[in-house]
């Protein structure tokens, strides 16, 4: 038993960091339980442990007693005075009772029980030292997996990244080396546990920190960070010094820093953009590259409603509508993105316009006008003076008489002499005059003109 609590101590002092102190504390505690089996229930007794050679000794505080009637209790005169001469009797003494064989009931008794306190202390180490480490980045080893947890090894300590905060996008198998950040040290029913993340926002966070020394150093402030693990990430800087570029802190020279950023993030992308108090400067940075035609602000219900052109809209909402969604949670607004519909309107009216004098000058019905201002005849002039029928019957889909009056109508409108209707062909009149001298003559035949 000695050899073992000796090697017992050592372990846990080089491997676990638990004190030798506090083992033999916990180991005395879970002594004096078991001793009480195989000794009995001797007043006021304790358990003393060397530290260095591992002996263990049980000690009771008796009254010296001139005659023993409760013997767990009670020690005679005579033996009293051999342990320590000169006492008397209704004094206390405390006396050595280690039984010669302290039973290994009693023995693997303790050992159990000495194993559940260990384990307690050293949950309660882990407490104490990570407690106030909630907010830090740690590595550590994966070491198993339970129902879509990941257990890390941290080396001293284990941690667990439950589901929820794993990114969708990243696969772990057992050996791995991952970097994780620290939400919380609980110290539930079940003992300290210690919460990781590489989903939470404040990971990347801490990333920027680590690899910025203008972060560090309080240069270059991030004044928001809005993410969706595995995909996007936005963050929006600010620096009080004008000599300094923000934006240029965090990317580095080449790159190099947000690389390294977006290489422990595995390959999520990472935009970076100039804080700004005044909205309406800051969504347009966040919603880059899209260009932005106009931004309407309600202050009242923090709303933004963004206008953008129809091949811009889909950069501005991004895939699944990310972008936008990103850029509302960066700049704690509710914003909205939508197809800015005044070049389209202003068309129509246009059109509406010309359809209408058209219809009026011509003496025609608007829907038939508005298909012609379509169709390119954007005015009666045009109308009158561009085409001919039959391309008005190819834009109307109509017969060519119909389309050579409504053509018609456009030139008197436009004061010009309306076209006739093409003439009749010509057809010689049945007679019984005798046909003219002239044309009595005969041809001569071609041998007779050639001789000739």
């Amino acid at each position: 038993m000695t050899n073992e609590l000796l090697a017992l101590f050592e372990y846990y002092e080089k491997e676990k960091g638990i004190k030798r102190e506090m083992m033999i504390d916990a180991l005395e505690t879970a002594l004096l339980s078991a001793s009480r089996k195989s000794i009995g229930p001797a007043r006021e007794m304790r358990i003393k442990i060397d530290p260095d050679k591992g002996d263990i000794r049980a000690f009771a505080t008796v009254i010296v007693r001139d005659r023993v009637t409760n013997p767990y209790e009670e020690i005679d005169i005579f033996t009293a005075r051999r342990i320590q001469p000169g006492i008397d009797a209704g004094e206390e003494i405390e006396v050595d009772i280690t039984p010669k064989n302290f039973g290994r009931i009693a023995a693997q008794t303790a050992k159990q029980t000495m194993m559940q306190r260990l384990r307690q202390a050293e949950k309660e180490m882990i407490y104490d030292e990570f407690k106030d480490r909630a907010g830090d980045i740690v590595s550590g080893t994966v070491r198993r997996f339970e129902r879509g947890d990941v257990y890390i090894d941290l080396g001293k300590f284990e941690g667990v990244m439950h589901q929820r905060e794993r990114v969708s996008t990243e696969e772990y198998n057992v050996g791995d080396r991952v970097r994780a950040y620290v939400v919380a040290v609980e110290n539930g029913s079940r003992g300290p546990e210690i919460l990781l993340s590489r989903s939470h926002p404040n990971f990347v966070r801490r990333l920027f920190e680590s690899e910025v020394s203008e972060i560090a150093d309080r240069t270059v402030e991030i004044r928001s960070l809005a993410r969706e693990a595995g995909y996007r990430t936005k963050v929006a800087v600010y620096s009080a010094d004008e000599k300094v570029d923000p934006v240029g802190a965090c990317v580095g020279l080449r790159g190099a820093r947000v690389k390294n950023i977006v290489r422990e993030l595995n390959n999520e992308k990472v935009d970076i953009i100039r804080w700004c108090d005044d909205v309406r400067s800051l969504v347009t940075e966040a919603l880059k590259p899209a260009e932005i035609k106009t931004i309407t602000i309600d202050e009242e219900k923090k709303s933004i409603l963004v206008k953008v052109d129809e091949e811009e809209l889909s950069k501005a909402i991004g895939r699944r509508g990310q972008n936008a969604r990103l850029t509302a949670r960066l700049i704690g607004w509710d914003v909205q993105v939508q197809k800015d519909e005044s070049a389209h309107e202003a068309f129509e009216a246009q059109i509406a316009v010309a359809a209408a004098a058209i219809a009026k000058g011509a003496g025609i019905d608007p829907s038939t006008a508005e298909a012609l201002v379509r169709g390119g005849l954007t005015s009666l002039e045009m109308l009158a003076n561009d085409v001919d029928e039959v391309d008005i019957a190819g834009i109307l889909d109509i017969p060519v008489e119909e389309a050579r009056e409504i053509r018609n109508r456009a030139v008197a409108a436009t004061g010009g002499q309306p076209e006739a209707a093409a003439d009749a062909p010509e057809t010689v009149a049945d007679t019984d005059e005798p046909p003219a001298a002239e044309e009595m003559v005969e041809s001569p035949a071609p041998e007779q003109a050639a001789a000739e």
